[in-house]
């Protein structure tokens, strides 16, 4: 067995820093990636519960899908309360199980469902409200977890639903709801139902970047060392022959 067989200096010094690049350029772009991942997250997670109140219809149109950025924003509507207001069972205040009372609001062609309050029990009498009302409050996704209504013929709904609710009223119906931050007469002010929370799959491309390149990172350096183990290996004599 012979001495091993080293590279030149400056083959050996450009390798090295050759690695060294290619480790770093690979390390910044992976933790750029990963930081817009981070920042797309933190975008969706917003809480928008505080800012100033705008117009419903500059946050989104009445055929408009639920804008998902804009959960929990304060919007405001005025319009004319229709019939066909409904009770929403389950609704807890603290630690007191209640109920919510919703009206639709006619804005334009079509009508918001408002949460106007909060009550221990339905009542007739608190869910019914008429003529003109200007509302303020927080913009909700409608629910729709398929669960059972026990009793269809009742003014007691299991969730907020869009195709539940339009059978009730003579218009469209927004692909939206609003908890009012005022309760009506004889009601409590209803907790805020959700906030923003990011799927699993928001940025996820970004992610899937940043990991590509700390692999890639992780493979030249990989790739210099086994070349830096081999050009430095002992050599190995010739065999004879016999």
């Amino acid at each position: 067995m012979t001495a091993p067989r080293r590279p030149g200096l400056l083959t050996d010094l450009g390798a090295a820093v050759l690695a060294l690049v290619l480790v770093g350029v690979a390390g910044m772009l992976g933790k750029w990636q990963y930081d817009a991942w981070q920042a797309s997250r933190e975008a969706e997670a917003r809480d928008l519960t505080g800012i100033a109140p705008v117009p419903l219809d500059e946050v989104m149109g009445n055929d408009d899908p639920f804008p998902a950025p804009d959960l929990g924003r304060p919007v405001e509507a005025s319009g004319e309360w229709l019939d066909g207001g409904f009770w929403v069972a389950d609704r807890d205040r603290g630690d007191e199980p209640g109920f919510w009372a919703v009206a639709p609001l006619q804005t334009g062609d079509a009508a918001v469902l408002v949460v106007r309050g909060w009550a221990p029990e339905p009542d007739a009498d608190l869910l019914a409200v008429a003529g003109e009302a200007e509302v303020t409050g927080w913009l909700q996704p409608p629910e729709g977890t398929l669960v059972v209504d026990d009793d269809p013929s009742d003014d007691v709904f299991p969730e907020i639903r869009v195709a539940d609710a339009v059978q009730r009223v003579d218009v469209d119906l927004w692909s939206a709801y609003v908890i009012s931050q005022d309760a009506g007469p004889g009601l409590e002010q209803a907790e805020l139902a959700s906030l923003p929370t990011p799927s699993r799959s928001t940025g996820i491309r970004n992610l899937l970047y940043a990991v590509e390149w700390w692999v890639f990172g992780a493979f030249a350096a990989f790739i210099w060392w086994r070349w830096r183990r081999d050009a430095t290996a002992p050599e190995l004599p010739s065999p004879t022959a016999g």
